[in-house]
């Protein structure tokens, strides 16, 4: 993982030993950094003082918008969790990033930020809504086949895993940001976090651990946490959050310097609760059963 030698590459057990190690030597390591919402698929994130979780249900106010591309297959009046191909989105359309914007859930009004230019667009009006649509159109130079519609598909979510499940489409993204600064170390150059778009950033545990704990569960105050699966990254990545430029080969250089293509991982919320920047997350001890399965 972080070191071709890491005794995180012998197995689950190993792992799970000089993780509780680790937490010993620093019982309160693993700390939240960052929360982020990113309210409409694609584009910028909105950081985050506090976040009130609920069981069995996503990220507050994340990814419960889109523009979906004319050939996407979005159906408003039966909308189901489709491919993030059918959306206007980073892995495809890297000059998104270069869009800086923010989203008024309430007033449903969308500002964007461009080269010095402000521009709103009332998204709770149909004129809003084509005008964000045609303004899109022209700035990504998409084809008439891929001409955008604003869209929500409530309850559904927009995210990457939707499609695979309602608990997937509903999981909590996490990264840890001692894990991007080693794959940062590995290749040379610096790694914005953001390229990766989680809902929670922390630090405090060994590189690349979170990989090995799928099935375990995360404590943060009252909130419960549970490991559902890794997050694979796509060609999204490769796009430079502050520049728009694709400069950066995340899932090749993942690929080639780790034999994966991971980074980051899902979690379902199981117990909810508030959850804030500087909250202790903490790996719940695994049971005797779950370490000798890990074995097999």
């Amino acid at each position: 993982m972080s070191d071709h030698n890491s005794p995180l590459e012998s197995g689950r057990i190993c792992c799970h030993r000089c993780f509780v190690a680790h937490r010993e030597d620093k019982p309160d390591a693993g700390r939240i950094e960052n929360l982020y919402s990113y309210p409409i698929k694609g584009l910028s994130p909105r950081p985050l003082e506090s976040v009130d979780l609920e069981a069995g249900q996503g990220f507050p106010g994340d990814r419960l918008f889109g523009f979906a591309k004319a050939n996407g297959g979005f159906d408003p009046q039966d909308p189901k969790p489709l491919p993030k191909t059918s959306f206007v989105v980073l892995m495809e359309h890297a000059r998104l990033a270069g869009l800086i914007t923010e989203f008024d859930d309430s007033a449903r009004v969308l500002t964007v930020l461009l080269d010095g230019q402000t521009q709103r667009f009332d998204l709770a009006s149909p004129a809003g809504k084509e005008q964000a649509a045609a303004f899109l159109f022209e700035q990504l130079d998409l084809s008439e086949a891929e001409r955008p519609q604003f869209v929500e598909g409530s309850p559904h979510r927009f995210t990457d895993v939707s499609v695979v499940s309602e608990t997937m489409m509903n999981a909590v993204s996490l990264i840890n940001l001692d894990s991007v600064e080693a794959f940062a170390g590995r290749v040379e150059t610096p790694v914005d976090p953001l390229r990766f778009r989680a809902n929670i950033y922390f630090r405090g545990w060994p590189a690349f651990s979170e990989l090995e704990c799928i099935g375990r569960t995360v404590r943060i105050g009252d909130v419960l946490l549970k490991l559902l699966k890794r997050t694979q990254r796509c060609a999204a990545t490769e796009v430079n959050p502050k520049t728009a430029e694709r400069d950066l080969r995340v899932p090749f250089l993942l690929r080639k310097n780790y034999g994966h293509l991971d980074m980051g991982v899902y979690a379902e919320v199981v117990r909810g609760g508030v959850v804030r920047p500087g909250d202790r997350l903490i790996l719940q001890e695994a049971r005797v059963s779950d370490q000798v399965e890990g074995l097999f």
